[in-house]
């Protein structure tokens, strides 16, 4: 992780998740993994550290870190220790929800939520994504009805990320039927009434990051609830959107990279016809193909984190980080996976479990299509 772009900070930063990942939480990623869920003390132990809501100013207990550099780093911290689904649920409380609660959420909505969000006391989420609305955003339907000094919600909310877990669920809603300027983004909390969560989803990989079917009926969220305006929901996603991509780019290039160095380890001590399969010729092309994906997806996706700290980030460019980061991710731990032979197929080997979790980050935060969509709206090839 000795780059270019990270300066002494981010390193010593990134010791301190790598510290963090080896010892509190390598050691029980397994049993978690079979559990199906993340323990709540782990986000409190992390936020006990400095390793939540950083972000945050410091009245509430952040440092104003306010660099993707920092959330980088520490999703690659954990990749590289094999915690990559610890990672991405602490990822989704800093990098998605952090920004929307910091920049929209009034000074008594940031004193009420973020001294639990920065100390993982209160843990996040985020709602969009309905059973008929994934990629169209503007397809949401759940309602909430203007009931005067509260809204009434009603409907759906699946595979949200941190769902049984979630103290706050950032929920985005339909407050009037204009298919854009319709959407408003109200903060759930545990314990409302008709807020219900339903099964920790049985997911093909990253067993033990929560994700669960979340049901809204005649939920009353009071109007002080209310994260920014009332009708631009849609707005405040569609300029969110590039960093929760970014954040799918960098796990990743974090996850690709750790398979090519488990990989190494592994066929230089593993032997095939007398001596290691690394001396192989096969072998050694492979590894030359995936060591070289992962370097020109490392140099592009380094170049967006500056773009992005310094506010320049296209939508177009984020959607080329995340389609080559994960198209390339599933390409290299194929690659890496075949080198292991029946041993890649064993969950308790790293590989394997990272072959499964990498499936679905072709998926979430908008599919590989719906980015070859925005990049090809780019090139203005109707014109």
């Amino acid at each position: 992780m000795d780059r270019v772009h990270y300066e002494p900070d981010h390193r010593a930063f990134g010791e301190l998740a790598g510290d963090f990942a080896r010892k509190e939480v390598a050691p029980f990623i397994a049993a978690w993994e079979d559990d199906g869920i993340i323990p709540r003390q782990v986000f409190a132990k992390a936020g006990a550290v400095g390793l939540l809501g950083f972000a945050a100013g410091e009245q509430f207990g952040g440092v104003e870190a306010r660099d993707f550099r920092y959330n980088q780093i520490l999703i690659e911290s954990f990749m590289d220790a094999d915690c990559g689904a610890v990672g991405l649920s602490f990822a989704v409380h800093n990098d998605i929800c952090l920004p929307y609660l910091a920049d929209l959420g009034t000074a008594e909505q940031r004193a009420r939520w973020l001294p639990g969000f920065v100390s993982g006391d209160l843990i996040a989420a985020i709602g969009m994504t309905e059973p008929g609305a994934g990629s169209d955003v503007a397809g949401i339907r759940t309602s909430a009805v203007d009931a005067g000094d509260h809204f009434c919600v009603n409907g759906a909310k699946t595979f949200i990320t941190n769902g049984q877990n979630a103290d706050l669920v950032i929920t985005c809603v339909r407050t009037s039927a204009d298919r854009h300027r319709g959407l408003t983004l109200l903060v759930l909390e545990r314990g409302m009434p008709g807020f219900e969560r339903g099964r920790n989803l049985d997911k093909l990989g990253l067993h033990c990051q929560d994700t669960s079917e979340l049901i809204l009926t005649d939920v009353m969220v009071p109007k002080r609830n209310v994260l920014g305006e009332v009708g631009r929901g849609f707005e405040y996603l569609m300029r969110n959107l590039p960093q929760e991509r970014m954040q799918i780019a960098v796990g990743s290039l974090g996850r690709a990279r750790a398979a090519l160095r488990w990989t190494i380890d592994y066929v230089r001590d593993r032997t095939a016809f007398g001596k290691p399969i690394g001396a192989l010729q096969n072998t050694r092309f492979v590894l030359a193909d995936v060591a070289t994906e992962v370097s020109v997806a490392e140099a592009f996706i380094d170049r967006c984190v500056v773009e992005l700290n310094a506010g320049r980030l296209s939508p177009a460019d984020a959607a080329k980080a995340k389609l080559w980061a994960t198209e390339m991710e599933f390409r290299c731990l194929d690659s890496c996976q075949q080198l292991f032979g029946g041993y890649g197929y064993m969950r308790e080997y790293p590989i394997a479990r990272s072959a499964i979790d990498a499936r679905v980050t072709r998926v979430y935060g908008g599919t590989s299509e719906i980015m070859r969509e925005i990049i090809g709206r780019e090139l203005n090839l109707a014109q």
